[in-house]
């Protein structure tokens, strides 16, 4: 076995836009978005809704109308089609400010001599009054039926997303944030039906997956060339950390949707991983009521139930509510007699809004998880020809039992400052049991063996204090953050190795019980505090946007040999940045540069007792975005280079431990498409091609490429409904292909992994097409690696195989 170093959804409505009016639009709007009043600068009379309309964060700048109208729409959560020519050539004003949807409406109409009216509470349609009829002169707008549509009020769609927090802090266009960014939302986390971060994960540019062969343990994978198990994984903003064989897991089914950011990010994170990080943001209280649960059975006696409920509390929805829960009793593939896959897990969430103004949200979970702990592997020596190991399943498990809770809190001062504050603590207790096969008797066939065991506690606690300034000086508009955070990490644990009961390959039982060892060889507490203190600018001016971003960190780490009673002490502080620059054209096309740099000290020694000195980065990088108006969709290009010093790698000659190496170079091409195409078609591909080369350090690996990496990768996976009125309404079908090139299997590239294609698949059904009464009810089946492609990756010098075929099927019901 290796062990590792120490170190609301909201149901809205739209409009399908077009049609053959010479100078209207039609734009559909859910009455709880933009509220069923009109502004007062309308001479229409409306009817006054019974609630106040919501106030939204809005930051669309002077541009083509069309455009406008799209982002516009795109913000307040509605899925827009319509005819680009009717207003070709007309401008919009810039918009900014948190204001409800028809005052963001008429800012955005100001000049342009158009108008608009309710035609319906859920209806807005925009009219040019200088238009008339040839015979009475009234005025010509569209009013279109609506259709239901899940969406969201962050202006997320299907597939796409238009807006994230991650790499800004702010509530930011990912087309004016200078940095690659991939967000995988709730609706095709639903269609994959993942199970693991590391699945969600799979089909995003630059992201690796699957370099030690199947794990359920960890959500391992890096990005960019570079590990994210430790310092790259983060929870609604704040660290999520990892230490030594104590790793706080991801459950899925608790996920809104999953932002993975490309590059150095320590500028506004602090530690980090320099290939990027993840952010994943845990399911939020609804505004309105609803509720799914879902029973799922599949190979490898996967048993599994889950629901999902949520809505208001109250009748003025001050008080929002959800709750998530799910329980499996599964195996484990790759293990002899036995291996479990085992959660229990339950996540509450409440929001209270007393004004339009102040919004907490307290977010708490428990989780309790079974996985084996030893897995399959060999070492090489260029035969080819070993057999690999399966540990059998009497000593061989790594419970893990993890809660949080926390909170994230905004106050609206006034139109020009916001105070957030996020906060959680965490607890993960982990235990580690194993064995190891010392020989087998060739004339009896039992096996003796040894034992490992290691148990960790990690306890985390992380708050980010965050003021936010939008103001305008003459012809610039400024958003200003300022921000303040804090990390503490503990971790309290041991190793230890003894002797277990001999194993019976006849009869593939034990001979008898096999008992915990004590802390014979490792007994270590080892603490870390961590303050930052960061400042970024968002400056705009017409189409550009400079984003600077500056932050210092301090941290103190000790280490606790309990032992042999010795102490290390370690206080390290950087000063880490990013300069961004961006162009956003009127017609959706992005081009954009940036530089950032990384920081990350390391706990922990080496092999020889020695500390580990920070990890640092740097990079330049430099892409196009591209959000086209018309229809939803997200394009992207990046080319980059990050030049890495002190990073930590797996010790060939003693797996049980780290090693640093001098200073790796990462040269890469990353392309993404995602796309909501229409007609029940959604898309999204992947392309990444990466040089990653050692150029300083160990002589004997200097020109050479570290282990596990491909030079090139590629995943698509397509999701297709179809739509009524055909005869086969109500019926889904998926599929996916992941393509993983060659890599090297040891750090010296004497010898090569095959690359390997894997194709995943999908099929559901709407039961409400097959009967009315049966609306809410849905089936559907997924399957990995439906091929059932065996294929080995070798890493470090070990081989491991890849995850087997797996298939789930579930039957849901949702209301």
């Amino acid at each position: 076995m290796r062990l590792r170093g120490m170190s609301g959804a909201r149901r809205l409505r739209r409009h399908y836009l077009g049609g053959t009016a010479r100078h209207a639009l039609a734009l559909g709007l859910m009455a709880a978005a933009l509220g069923a009043s009109a502004p007062a600068a309308h001479a229409q009379a409306q009817a006054t809704a019974s609630v106040a309309p919501a106030r939204i964060a809005f930051d669309i700048p002077a541009q083509d109308l069309n455009g406008a109208v799209l982002s516009f729409a795109q913000k307040a959560g509605v899925r827009v089609f319509f005819d680009t020519a009717k207003f070709g050539g007309r401008r919009s004003s810039a918009v900014s400010g948190t204001m409800s949807p028809p005052q963001a409406l008429d800012a955005l109409l100001r000049g342009t001599g158009l108008t608009y009216r309710f035609t319906a509470p859920n209806r807005v349609t925009i009219v040019d009054p200088a238009a008339s009829t040839a015979s009475s002169g009234e005025t010509v707008g569209i009013e279109l039926d609506t259709i239901a549509v899940q969406g969201s009020g962050d202006g997320t769609v299907g597939y796409v997303a238009t807006r994230s927090t991650a790499g800004t802090k702010t509530d930011t266009p990912l087309l004016e944030t200078p940095q690659s960014v991939s967000v995988i939302t709730r609706q095709e986390l639903d269609d994959r039906n993942v199970q693991t971060l590391t699945e969600a994960v799979a089909y995003t540019p630059g992201v690796r997956t699957g370099q030690s062969g199947y794990d359920p343990r960890f959500d391992v994978f890096t990005i960019r060339g570079f590990d994210t198990t430790y310092n790259g994984i983060y929870r609604d903003g704040l660290r999520w950390p990892g230490a030594n064989m104590s790793v706080f897991k991801i459950e899925p089914y608790g996920v809104e949707n999953i932002t993975v950011l490309r590059g150095p990010s320590s500028a506004l994170y602090g530690l980090g991983s320099p290939g990027g990080l993840v952010d994943v943001t845990s399911k939020r209280p609804t505004e309105e009521a609803f509720g799914e649960i879902e029973l799922q059975a599949g190979n490898y006696d996967w048993l599994q139930g889950q629901f999902d409920i949520g809505g208001p509390l109250d009748k003025d929805g001050t008080l929002l509510y959800r709750l998530t829960g799910l329980l499996r009793d599964a195996d484990s593939p790759n293990t002899l007699g036995g291996g479990v896959n085992d959660m229990t897990y339950i996540a509450p969430a409440l929001t209270w809004k007393p004004n339009d103004q102040t919004k907490i949200t307290f977010l708490g979970e428990y989780q309790k998880s079974e996985t084996p702990a030893s897995l399959p592997f060999y070492g090489w020596d260029g035969t080819g020809t070993e057999t690999f190991s399966r540990s059998p399943g009497d000593y061989n498990s790594q419970p893990q039992e993890q809660w949080r809770i926390g909170y994230s809190a905004e106050h609206e001062f006034n139109d020009v400052f916001t105070f957030r504050q996020n906060l959680r603590y965490g607890n993960a207790d982990t235990t580690v049991r194993y064995t190891s096969l010392y020989g087998i008797d060739p004339d009896t066939n039992i096996g003796t063996r040894g034992t490992g065991y290691v148990h960790d506690i990690l306890d985390s606690f992380a708050v980010d204090n965050q003021v936010q300034a939008d103001f305008v000086t003459g012809a610039v508009e400024h958003k200003l953050l300022f921000g303040l955070d804090y990390t503490y990490l503990s971790l309290d644990g041991g190793i230890g190795f003894g002797t277990a009961a001999d194993f019976d390959f006849n009869t593939g039982q034990p001979l008898g019980p096999t008992y915990d060892p004590g802390f014979n060889y490792s007994r270590y507490k080892q603490t870390q505090n961590q303050t930052g203190l960061y400042i970024q600018e968002q400056a705009k001016f017409d189409r550009w946007i400079l984003t600077l971003t500056g932050r210092q960190d301090w941290v103190d780490s000790k280490d606790d040999d309990l032992l042999n009673g010795t102490s290390e002490n370690t206080d390290d502080s950087e000063f880490t940045g990013r300069v961004g620059l961006t162009y956003v054209f009127d017609n959706g096309i992005a081009p954009y540069v940036t530089y950032s740099t990384s920081f990350a000290p390391n706990l922990g020694v080496d092999v020889n007792g020695d500390a580990f000195s920070p990890t640092t980065s740097k990079q330049i990088e430099a892409g196009v975005k591209y959000a086209p108006t018309g229809f939803d969709g997200y394009f992207t290009a990046a080319v980059f280079q990050i030049n890495q010093e002190n990073g930590l790698v797996t010790d060939d000659t003693n797996p049980l431990f780290q090693v640093q190496t001098g200073e790796v170079r990462a040269r890469g091409f990353e392309l993404e498409a995602v796309a909501n195409l229409g007609a029940g078609l959604k898309v999204r591909g992947a392309y990444t091609y990466l040089d990653l080369t050692n150029v300083a350090g160990d002589p004997t690996t200097i020109g050479l490429a570290p282990s596990g990496q491909p030079q090139n990768a590629f995943a698509i996976w397509a999701d297709y409904q179809f739509q009524p009125g055909s005869k086969l309404a109500g019926l889904g079908i998926g599929a996916g292909v992941r393509y993983t090139g060659a890599t090297w299997g040891d750090s010296l590239n004497s010898f090569e992994n095959d690359a390997y294609t894997l194709v995943d698949a999908k099929l559901s059904y709407d039961f409400e097409y097959l009967n009315p009464k049966l609306k809410g009810w849905s089936a559907q089946i997924n399957a990995q690696n439906l091929l059932d492609e065996e294929y080995v990756t070798c890493d470090a010098g070990y081989c491991y195989l890849g995850a087997p075929r797996t298939v789930i099927a579930g039957l849901k019901y949702r209301w």
